[in-house]
């Protein structure tokens, strides 16, 4: 038995906003520096109402709708966010108890933002091993809510947003290739260190980056996995369809596709208009190919990711 990708959704709130609006608010940047340097011309940021299971919910009724899929037919929901709705229930409860199953199995993972390729490769076991059937695989971020905005270095990378995929068991291979990795060694260069002790916040409670070790990790890190996923699929990095990357840094994306030997025009880029969405960066910019018409069933695709932790993996499918 194998699983396979079977629908695709994602969900942006509000409208776009630029560098630009940005710097209108308050922000001490300049667009062309923030273009130059991430490649990033705008994001979406949620309303103070806004909860990530309210953003995963609309992705995820759009990837059941794709699959063709009722939601009570799922058997395992696991949510990728580094922002959930509270301490506990996890998130994933929340995002069942909207959709209205109420069998599943469902948890949360925090992995930053290679939550959702964690979660791809986790469930991806399930159906390996006959466990579930249909599983609902969403990733989900309020950033904005984790932003020092006085910042500039962080607050302009980032943006909210949810994307979800439908993997089903199938008889045909679909999912080729999963490996993922750690280095807890890593912790301090991407991290939100704060916590949450009584009624106080010990602790920073924001993002902080250390933009430059992120990078040359990012880059390193990438790159070999990629090769490890695929040499383990029997198919040489190059012969892929379509490489779709966490979108963190359009210079880490282009710098990990030329040394696999994949060219700009097979590389899905979404953060431009996105910015950096975290768990939520992959499934969005696949619903956005897919949508688009640019990904096509038939055909391979990478998925990668590195996130705080670090921790970092890929997922080659076909689609």
């Amino acid at each position: 038995m194998f699983a396979r990708i079977t629908g695709v959704g994602g969900s942006l709130p509000g409208n776009p906003v630029t560098n630009l609006d940005l710097i209108r608010r308050g922000v001490d940047s300049d667009d062309d520096w923030i273009i130059t340097r991430t490649g990033i011309r705008a994001r979406h940021l949620a309303t103070p109402e806004t909860l990530s299971s309210d953003l995963a919910l609309e992705a995820s009724r759009k990837a059941l709708r794709s699959a063709k899929v009722d939601a009570d037919e799922i058997d395992l929901i696991i949510l990728a966010t580094s922002t959930p709705d509270c301490i506990f229930p996890g998130t994933a409860c929340l995002l069942q108890a909207k959709l209205g199953n109420k069998s599943a199995m469902t948890f949360d993972i925090q992995a930053a933002c290679s939550g959702f390729v964690y979660a791809l490769t986790i469930a991806e076991k399930f159906i390996r091993t006959g466990n579930c059937k249909k599983a609902l695989i969403a990733g989900a971020e309020i950033l904005s809510r984790i932003l020092d905005w006085n910042d500039r270095s962080t607050c302009v990378l980032f943006g909210d947003g949810a994307g979800a995929v439908v993997v089903e068991a199938s008889e045909t291979p679909g999912i080729l290739s999963c490996v993922a990795h750690a280095d807890g060694a890593y912790h301090s260069i991407l991290t939100v260190p704060g916590m949450v002790y009584g009624d106080k916040i010990i602790g920073h409670p924001f993002l902080k980056m250390d933009g430059h070790a992120v990078f040359r990790f990012a880059v390193r890190a990438l790159f070999d996995i990629a090769e490890k996923c695929c040499a383990n699929a029997g198919v040489p990095p190059g012969d892929v369809d379509w490489f779709v990357p966490h979108q963190a840094n359009l210079r880490i994306i282009n710098s990990t596709a030329k040394r696999l030997g994949i060219g700009p025009e097979r590389i899905v880029v979404t953060l431009d208009a996105h910015g950096n969405t975290s768990a939520a960066s992959i499934p969005l910019a696949l619903d956005v190919a897919v949508g688009d018409g640019r990904i096509q069933r038939g055909q391979k695709l990478l998925l990668e990711g590195v996130g705080g932790g670090m921790t970092w993996g890929a997922v080659l499918l076909e689609f």
